[in-house]
């Protein structure tokens, strides 16, 4: 197989028809990035509809050998037991159709859960499929800080490649420490896979300031690809990982991605540039993983309804704010039902103190909705 192009197709945000995937949209994504030459596709077992999707859109209509697949376990947000959690292998591979995966990650790993997958076994189980060849390359992906990060990857050696949340806005992020994980990654010598590049949308439309400052040095070139270029540039990256939710994305993506250069030395000014502009950004930094909603006892579209309060504070656009809230609360589940229970900040890979924003959305969003 020849090399892994910079550019990965993360399918947790695919296409959706009403309320199922869009596979024919999916399946002309999937064909464009083919044809490019771009060969890697991550999806999960917790993606709802994702695996089964790819092999009808993937698997089922191209060679074995000619693309790469990666996938998940996580023994932490539906793996009330040890073999429910091993389940999911066999489960993967059988929605996927795939025969093996070429990369296999124990997911998002951090401090309040990594223990899980020792009282499981998970590294153990993983290393004997790797054995059986039904997986080629064994990771993980990472949401905990440096220190986790250097004992993990010191106490499994085993370890192939690690998948990392790393953008420009998070570089020096004290929550996220995206700059102290890869260089704990690069250490160890570990191939990195990239997540959230774009931090779940957020920088396709970062604040006006930063857009002004690509558009004066770049006019045709989209905000996006601002950030995935910066995460690609960085040395020991196998590929940066985009979550393309329609063709206009993909198209825009190998646009750029298809013939690949490495930000120069003006680029990396500028973007050195919209991280001090960042700094100063008061938005809820949600990626919209909508991990926090999993189990929240009062089912909170707490992605949705942080959506609409950055409307407000990003860009201070206070009827679009409450138009949207309005929409994420339209079931009936609103800011204000908050229990602050904190089982989502539990599950939150941005380490966000959702509680204490729920409640100040209720406070800013639905005051501005009774006086609308």
């Amino acid at each position: 197989m020849t090399e892994t192009k910079k550019l990965g197709f993360g399918l947790m945000r695919l296409p959706r028809k009403m309320l199922m995937t869009d596979v024919d949209q999916v399946k002309e994504m999937v064909d464009l990035f083919m044809k490019e030459g771009f060969t890697y596709f991550d999806t999960a077992f917790i993606y709802v509809g994702s695996e089964a999707s790819i092999k009808k859109a993937l698997v089922d209509r191209y060679p074995r050998e000619s693309y790469t697949l990666a996938t998940k376990l996580n023994a932490f947000l539906l793996a009330p037991n040890e073999k429910a959690a091993k389940k999911q292998f066999t489960t993967s591979l059988e929605r996927t159709g795939a025969g093996y995966f070429d990369y296999y990650l124990l997911h998002a790993l951090m401090e309040n859960n990594y223990k899980k997958y020792e009282k499981f076994h998970i590294w153990e189980f993983v290393k004997e499929q790797k054995e059986k060849g039904l997986i080629k390359n064994v990771g993980f992906s990472f949401h905990g800080g440096p220190q986790l990060l250097d004992q993990l990857l010191r106490e499994h050696p085993e370890v192939d490649f690690v998948q990392l949340q790393i953008n420009y806005a998070d570089w020096e992020n004290p929550s996220v420490t995206s700059r102290a994980n890869y260089e704990t990654a690069r250490k160890y010598g570990k191939k990195i896979v990239i997540m959230e590049p774009v931090k779940g949308g957020r920088l396709a439309n970062p604040p006006k300031e930063v857009q002004a400052l690509f558009k004066a040095y770049h006019p045709d070139m989209s905000c996006a690809s601002w950030a995935i270029r910066f995460a690609a540039s960085l040395d020991g990256v196998l590929t940066v990982l985009s979550g393309m939710s329609n063709v206009e994305q993909m198209q825009d993506n190998l646009s750029y991605m298809k013939d690949f250069k490495p930000l120069n030395d003006e680029e990396q000014t500028i973007i050195r540039e919209a991280q001090k502009i960042l700094g100063r950004s008061s938005a809820i930094a949600c990626t919209a993983c909508h991990y926090c909603t999993e189990g929240c006892p009062k089912h909170i579209p707490i992605p949705e309804i942080f959506a609409a309060m950055n409307k407000y504070l990003g860009n201070g656009q206070k009827e679009e704010a409450v138009s949207a809230y309005q929409s994420a609360a339209s079931t009936g589940h609103r800011a204000s039902d908050c229990i602050s229970c904190h089982q989502c900040e539990n599950a939150c890979p941005q380490h966000l103190p959702i509680t204490q924003h729920l409640h100040e959305c209720a406070e800013v969003l639905e005051e501005q909705d009774k006086n609308s």
